[in-house]
């Protein structure tokens, strides 16, 4: 369900662990309209480069980061989240500390931290890219209900699509999100390699590739399906993995025959 609907401009003190891609899209963000104090990652270089860009301090350690912000984000891989936290435990006594993963349990900060959330945007980042935050969705879940108010509050100031989910709820979404962004992205890369082999430009697909998302946006997808395996065409699919298994590529050939079948399933 969207989260009731906050409203607050006070600025806040915030600090961040990570220089990625996630981190540096939120700092550039929250500098807008909030104090970024500091930034710490395990890359001096890419700390100190984000750092400038949003005029915080770059600390080489994380005992270097001041003790008294409002809030610190932690934007760092799934796996390392559990022993960041660890290794702030006592350094933020008053904080209220978030990571951004939309897969990581909130119960992986409360067991070491007592002001503990989430802030997870579902979106796609790269550093290339502006991030259209007033339409990208928020998630945000805390430990505690002040805590909460507070992130619905900071997340209110960026998007329109704010929503209070739960861990097992975020999870979901994250999987669904790597069926639909990252696998989907994996298909595109699939294409290109095949047009790629016989020298065809890679371009002429785009506007089936727009039509294609569109559709899937504006209708159930499942009713949208279209190609060989979803009419049941052995002679188009058996053509496919020929041309596959003759460009020696087996690979590409099981993933072809795996989703085909799916497709088949899911339809017939």
């Amino acid at each position: 369900m969207l989260c009731a609907s906050l409203t607050g401009n006070n600025s806040m003190r915030i600090s961040l662990i990570g220089a990625g891609r996630v981190a540096t899209h939120l700092a550039q963000a929250f500098k807008v309209k909030h104090q970024i104090i500091d930034i710490y990652s395990r890359s001096f270089d890419k700390t100190e480069q984000l750092a400038q860009q949003v005029n915080a301090s770059a600390c080489a350690q994380i005992e270097e980061m001041q003790s008294d912000v409002d809030l610190l984000i932690i934007a760092v891989s799934d796996q390392s989240i559990a022993t960041v936290i660890q290794e702030l435990t006592g350094h933020f006594p008053n904080c209220l500390i978030v990571h951004t993963s939309g897969s990581t349990h909130l119960n992986v900060l409360a067991q070491y931290h007592e002001r503990v959330g989430v802030f997870y945007p579902l979106q796609t980042f790269s550093l290339e890219r502006a991030v259209d935050w007033n339409a990208t969705p928020l998630f945000v879940e805390a430990k505690q209900h002040p805590d909460l108010e507070i992130l619905q509050v900071l997340a209110e100031q960026f998007s329109q699509r704010v929503y209070c989910y739960d861990s097992a709820q975020r999870l979901s979404l994250h999987l669904a999100a790597v069926f639909a962004c990252n696998f989907t992205n994996y298909c595109y890369d699939i294409a290109k390699q095949v047009v790629d082999a016989e020298q065809v430009d890679f371009s002429l697909l785009y506007p089936l590739i727009l039509e294609t998302a569109q559709k899937a946006t504006q209708n159930d997808p499942m009713q949208m399906q279209t190609g060989p395996a979803m009419r049941g065409d052995q002679n188009i699919m058996s053509m496919h993995t020929h041309m596959l298994e003759h460009a020696d590529r087996q690979d590409l050939s099981q993933v072809y025959a795996l989703m085909s079948d799916q497709i088949l399933k899911r339809h017939h």
